[in-house]
């Protein structure tokens, strides 16, 4: 089985980060391939990044050469995944979603600590857009942009770990999604802080993505996410030998 996880942002680093976190937890048999978009900003922080995002995701996967049988999305709150739900005819995992539904098995409400307070409402809309927002406690902002994960990891641990308690104390989650790829691999730590499960979406999106290649599913193309009617589509930003069509 391969498993394409792409990052939303154009960070190499942060993309080697969450595939190999994704490895951490992907079945024997498994191959994850991480991808970073041609173009976009380096960090996915507001909504004109995010929908530059979901363009080059959509690029960047559909460029790529090799078959595949599964696609992650590895933004918290982007857009661009019903885009790639018409395109391919694999299943395609948001992170965002793929942290929420694992957390609802594991308490009664859930929240979400992500980065810059200008986030919340992306991740808010995209909660509500999948059905998830009544289980859902809060979401807190740690006021850590992306890139400070990388640059300054204890001082982002601190903030988040900060907010998770918060989010445990006043507002009773019981359970803590990470709001950001880039905050793949710092669930066992903050879990040991504040005592409750932590939800990393990377490794839930993998778990997810791996059950419904073996069960044998994919997205319906009956309705919502039939494959585009064809016409002319002019200065799409394809990669040199794009192609759509069957992946596996």
């Amino acid at each position: 089985m391969r498993i394409l996880v792409v990052n939303v942002n154009t960070t190499e680093s942060m993309t080697e980060a969450i595939a190999a976190r994704a490895r951490t937890v992907a079945s024997a048999g498994t191959e994850i391939v991480g991808l970073t978009p041609r173009f976009g900003a380096e960090s996915v922080e507001g909504n004109f990044e995010s929908y530059l995002a979901a363009i080059a995701v959509m690029d960047r996967v559909q460029s790529y050469p090799e078959p595949f049988d599964a696609v992650i999305q590895a933004g918290y709150g982007e857009h661009g995944r019903e885009g790639l739900q018409e395109l391919l005819d694999v299943p395609v995992v948001d992170i965002t979603e793929a942290a929420a539904t694992t957390a609802m098995f594991l308490g009664h409400r859930y929240s979400v600590v992500t980065t810059l307070d200008r986030t919340l409402p992306l991740i808010e809309d995209r909660l509500t857009l999948a059905g998830l927002h009544t289980r859902c406690a809060s979401v807190r902002a740690s006021d850590m942009a992306v890139l400070d994960l990388e640059e300054d990891p204890e001082a982002a641990v601190e903030a988040i770990v900060a907010q998770a308690e918060r989010a445990v104390r006043e507002d009773k989650a019981e359970v803590i999604c990470l709001g950001c790829g880039g905050m793949a691999g710092l669930d066992d730590r903050i879990r040991e802080r504040t005592g409750v499960p932590v939800v990393d979406g990377v490794s839930a999106a993998v778990t997810i993505a791996e059950s419904l290649v073996r069960l044998g599913l994919s997205t319906s193309k009956v309705r919502t996410y039939a494959p585009p009617r064809p016409k002319k589509v002019t200065g799409w930003p394809y990669a040199p030998g794009a192609h759509t069509g069957p992946r596996r």
